[in-house]
């Protein structure tokens, strides 16, 4: 078993005996215990009661996080003419249609989120392989294939975070720095956990929410209480 260094085991320690916490407990524990060279993603992962497999107990959604994400997130958008014009002066990163889509069969991906007017899709369907398993496939249901380019770009660029539940029913999203303030990432990840219940399927029998868990990019994880964080 390889030997952990001074600051892992530092952070293993202070985080010994932490169970079901507050979301508030759980955000100062991993602040004060995150000194990695780099401001750290705060990373939440919900372990859900559901079986994505299946079509009625699919979980995904889109939420626009109160105070933002801290990073800076890439967009492309598939959009020709007006729409085009529209996309870059919303502030698009990466904007084509044909010429794009060759871009992206060539094995470049160089966008974080990408958006597609109706007319487009029959190209960026070509993209499915590629896109897919990247989670960046264009979705009516995330607001991601729209006519309305500008406010689609805005909001992906503004803090909005999209989620869809892994095979093994977990949900993993990024909702903050650690240079936040504690409230701010408070306020962000009680929205994040309101979106994810909201977007409860109709397949889903049981118990919905079963574990939630906190931690930072470079530190161990915190579970937190389902009641608290759920509460608004």
């Amino acid at each position: 078993m390889a030997k952990l260094g001074k600051r892992t085991r530092a952070a293993r320690e202070a985080f010994e005996g932490k169970e079901d916490v507050t979301v508030q407990e759980a955000v100062a524990l991993i602040k004060a215990n995150a000194n990695a060279k780099f401001d750290e993603t705060i990373e939440i992962a919900m372990n859900l009661g559901v079986d994505p497999r299946h079509a009625d107990q699919m979980v995904r959604g889109v939420v626009g996080l109160p105070n933002g994400t801290g990073k800076t997130v890439r967009v492309a958008v598939f959009a020709r003419g007006p729409k085009a014009d529209e996309a870059k002066e919303a502030g698009a990163d990466i904007v084509g249609a044909e010429d794009l889509m060759e871009t992206v069969q060539g094995g470049t991906i160089e966008f974080d989120r990408c958006i597609a007017t109706p007319d487009m899709m029959p190209i960026v369907g070509r993209l499915g392989k590629v896109l897919g398993p990247r989670n960046l496939m264009p979705n009516p249901k995330v607001g991601t294939v729209t006519m309305d380019v500008k406010e689609a770009v805005e909001a992906a660029k503004g803090g909005q975070v999209q989620f869809k539940a892994e095979k093994a029913g977990v949900v993993h999203a990024g909702v903050g720095k650690v240079s936040f303030d504690e409230a701010k990432l408070v306020e962000n990840i009680r929205a994040f956990v309101d979106a994810v219940a909201k977007a409860k399927p109709t397949g889903s029998k049981g118990t919905y929410m079963k574990k939630i868990a906190l931690s930072s990019t470079m530190g161990p994880g915190v579970s937190v209480s389902v009641d608290d964080a759920a509460s608004q």
